[in-house]
């Protein structure tokens, strides 16, 4: 699958698991982007185009929800899916999450059935 995949979160161990099962899905490895902040992502993101958002919530530098925002106001990025992968698992975050712009929201920790699950229909829409 030629879908750009750009993985955020400052735990490599986090961003090595959640690439994984990107790849489980069809991803080809080429095809995925890693930052470990949304400062480090923000940038890659403005130079090249990336179809999908995984992003974490609490990060150094920039975090996820500010990540978000920007996001959100860059034409190119205006409709793009973005999945929070994140500790933050209370109802007044998910709110907060989704108005920011997020399409879906997955708490640690998940397993990777659930990440599949989470983003098989948001892969799916692209394909549309």
């Amino acid at each position: 699958m030629n879908i750009k995949v750009m993985i955020v979160d400052d735990s490599s161990t986090m961003r090595r698991i959640i690439s994984s099962v990107v790849k489980q899905i069809g991803i080809d490895e080429d095809y995925i982007g890693l930052a470990v902040d949304g400062m480090d992502a923000l940038g890659q993101l403005k130079s090249t185009k990336y179809d999908l958002v995984l992003t974490d919530w609490n990060m150094p530098k920039m975090n996820g929800l500010q990540l978000v925002k920007n996001l959100r106001t860059l034409p190119r990025y205006a409709n793009t899916p973005i999945l929070m992968i994140t500790t933050e698992g209370g109802k007044s975050e998910v709110v907060t999450a989704l108005k920011s712009g997020v399409n879906n929201y997955i708490v640690k920790p998940f397993s990777a059935e659930t990440l599949k699950a989470k983003l098989e229909p948001l892969i799916k829409d692209m394909k549309k």
